[in-house]
């Protein structure tokens, strides 16, 4: 009887352990590949699609978003965005520690991975770790009609001054309302993250997406007009949180998962 109580002890501490983890927050790894020409977009494109992203299928990944900047972003030609969401950070080093043994992603990705060094098929890449905020602690993946290179991915970067006035941004986006009113508008946020590591902390990152540029500057405007967004944006201890901005207007690529 003791044993059978002892087991059913472990089974409830088990799944109440579970529980937490369910309901912990994303972690999301964002990888920019910064390049110089539409030879270098062209075989990073190539080991994304027959390569990284089914590497990362086989590990658990099963949704993986590949973004690049739209026409009229000063961008445009010199950037891929990969956007891979994690249950836990550990997950950085498991997933390259399967792809090290996986022969289908090395034979795949050869052109890519076995590159001289005077023949890279980039510039740089730019790795950004984040964790997801609490009023949306997993990412979102949103249905169109629209073809895939009309839609718009709108990735904002907002910086501030210090990280004690960082952390009231991140609270008037959670506590404030901020996301409440994304959502209230139809914005359909891909996610939204505070930078754990990246080269413009301190800082928070955050996608949301629209099916044309049309529904993207609708959905602006309904935001900046919203009754709440003005009380919010007037309270005083949310003044001067943001110090820089970046935003890249992007469109997922025909093989992106989102």
């Amino acid at each position: 009887m003791t044993s059978k109580k002892s087991f059913l002890g472990i089974v409830f501490l088990f799944a109440f352990l579970c529980s937490f983890t369910i309901s912990a927050r994303d972690y999301y790894q964002i990888k920019v590949y910064t390049i110089k020409n539409k030879t270098q977009e062209t075989r990073v494109d190539n080991y994304l699609k027959d390569a990284y992203l089914p590497a990362l299928h086989k590990a658990g990944i099963k949704t993986v978003g590949v973004f690049k900047p739209n026409a009229d972003d000063k961008t445009f030609g010199t950037k891929i965005f990969v956007f891979i969401p994690l249950i836990e950070l550990a997950q950085i080093e498991e997933i390259e520690n399967k792809l090290a043994g996986n022969k289908k992603y090395l034979k795949a990705g050869a052109d890519y991975i076995d590159a001289k060094h005077d023949d890279a098929p980039y510039e740089r890449i730019e790795s950004i770790l984040l964790k997801a905020f609490a009023e949306q602690p997993e990412f979102f993946t949103p249905k169109y009609n629209t073809p895939k290179s009309e839609q718009v991915y709108e990735l904002r970067s907002y910086e501030s001054a210090t990280e004690k006035i960082w952390r009231k941004k991140v609270h008037m986006f959670n506590e404030g309302g901020e996301t409440k009113i994304f959502e209230n508008v139809g914005s359909n946020a891909i996610f939204y993250g505070e930078v754990l590591a990246g080269s413009a902390m301190p800082n928070l990152m955050y996608m949301t997406s629209y099916e044309n540029m049309e529904s993207n500057k609708e959905h602006w405007n309904a935001f900046r007009k919203h009754p709440d967004w003005e009380t919010l944006k007037s309270k005083p201890e949310y003044a001067n949180t943001v110090s820089h901005i970046d935003k890249w207007m992007c469109f997922p690529t025909d093989y992106s998962d989102i």
